[in-house]
C-alpha cells in the first residue's frame, strides 16, 4: 500500500512539474558584449520589457569601459568570459547558462526587442529548434553596404554547398531550444560563429523559420568592432573549412578531378607522340602526369574514407541533439 502511495505522490509531482514547465518555461536572454557601455543599458531595458519572465544575462568579454557597471544597473546578470572574440564568448554562454528557450541578441541595440515574444511564439507554436530574426534595415547607417554584399554572398555560396539556406545567416538575433544549445559543439572564436550556427542547424536537417525584424542603427557613442573585410574572410574561410569537414567526398573528390584533369591534359601529346612513335621522349611531363594522377586517385580515397568518418560522427551529434525534448506542447520544454 505504502508503495502504490509513494507511487501516486511522484505521478502527481511529475504532473505539476510537467504543468509548471509547460505554463512557464525558464527564457534566458543572452547578450554577448564588448564596450557597450553606450547601448547595453537599453538593450537590457529592451528585453526585460519584451518578456518580463525572462533572465537577462550580458556576458562581458573584457570590455574597457564602463559596460559591467551598467548591465549590472540595468538589472542584468553580468558574467564574463576572457578568451577575446565571440564565438568563445557564445561557447561560455551555452555551457554555462541553463533555460527552456535562449534569445541571442547582440548588446548594441540594433535589434528589435519588441519581437521577440513574436520569434518565441513562433518556436514553440511550430516546435522549431532555431528561429533567426532576419534583419530588415531602419536607416541607412545601420547595415553598411559591404557587409549586405558580403552577406549576400555568403548566403548563396551556404546554399551551393548545404543545399539551403536563410535570408540573413549573418543575423545575430535567434531564439534557440534546449536542444540546440545542448547539443552544439561550438569551434569558431570570433564572428564567424553565425555562419557555424546556422550550418549546425542545416546540417542535421533541424525545423527552423525566420521571422523579418528591424534592424536599427547604432546610439550615439557606440561603435561598431566588425571588420568588413578581415571579418568576411573569416566568415568565407569558415564556409570553406566547414565545407571540407562536413562533404569531404565532393571536397576532396573536386580536388582530385581538377588534378586527373590536369593531368590528362598534359598526357595528350605524350600519348601522340607514343602512338606515332613508340617513344616517350619528354619523361619529366610523364613523370609529372604519372604524379598528378597517383594524387588525384589519393584525394578521392581520401573522401571517401572521410566520409565515413563524417557519417559516424553525424549520427552521434544527431543523437545527443535527439536527447533533449523539442519545445512546444508535447515537449519537456513547452509552453
Amino acid at each position: 500500500m505504502n508503495e502504490l502511495v509513494a507511487e501516486s505522490v511522484l505521478r502527481e509531482a511529475g504532473r505539476a512539474l510537467g504543468a509548471a514547465m509547460t505554463e512557464q518555461p525558464v527564457i534566458a536572454v543572452l547578450l554577448p558584449c564588448y564596450n557597450e557601455e553606450a547601448a547595453i543599458a537599453q538593450t537590457v531595458a529592451g528585453f526585460q520589457a519584451a518578456l518580463p519572465g525572462a533572465t537577462v544575462y550580458v556576458f562581458d568579454n573584457n570590455s574597457s569601459d564602463r559596460t559591467i557597471a551598467v548591465a549590472r544597473a540595468a538589472g542584468a546578470v553580468v558574467r564574463s568570459e576572457r578568451m577575446q572574440g565571440k564565438g568563445n564568448v557564445v561557447r561560455r554562454m551555452f555551457a554555462d547558462i541553463d533555460a527552456d528557450i535562449y534569445v541571442m541578441a547582440d548588446g548594441d541595440a540594433t535589434y528589435d526587442a519588441p519581437s521577440a515574444p513574436a520569434l518565441v511564439a513562433r518556436m514553440v507554436e511550430e516546435q522549431l529548434d532555431m528561429v533567426v530574426g532576419a534583419r530588415v534595415t531602419q536607416a541607412e547607417a545601420a547595415y553598411r553596404a559591404g557587409h549586405q554584399l558580403g552577406n549576400a554572398v555568403l548566403t548563396g555560396m551556404l546554399t551551393q554547398l548545404f543545399g539551403r539556406s536563410f535570408t540573413d545567416i549573418l543575423s545575430g538575433y535567434r531564439v534557440f531550444s534546449r536542444r540546440f544549445v545542448k547539443s552544439f559543439p561550438v569551434l569558431s572564436g570570433g564572428f564567424e560563429i553565425e555562419t557555424e550556427i546556422s550550418v549546425h542547424a542545416l546540417e542535421l536537417k533541424m525545423p527552423v523559420a525566420e521571422i523579418a525584424t528591424p534592424y536599427f542603427a547604432r546610439p550615439e557613442g557606440s561603435t561598431s568592432k566588425l571588420s568588413t573585410y578581415r571579418d568576411g574572410f573569416r566568415i568565407l574561410r569558415t564556409i570553406i573549412t566547414l565545407y571540407r569537414i562536413e562533404r569531404p567526398m565532393l571536397f576532396f573528390g573536386a580536388i582530385g578531378a581538377l588534378l586527373a584533369l590536369a593531368g590528362v591534359v598534359l598526357s595528350i601529346p605524350l600519348v601522340s607522340t607514343y602512338l606515332q612513335t613508340g617513344l616517350v621522349p619528354r619523361l619529366p611531363t610523364a613523370v609529372l602526369v604519372t604524379g598528378l594522377m597517383i594524387l588525384a586517385a589519393l584525394c578521392a580515397f581520401t573522401g571517401l574514407i572521410l566520409d565515413t568518418v563524417v557519417r559516424g560522427r553525424r549520427e552521434v551529434r544527431r543523437l545527443a541533439y535527439l536527447a533533449f525534448a523539442a519545445p512546444g506542447p508535447s515537449g519537456r520544454n513547452g509552453v
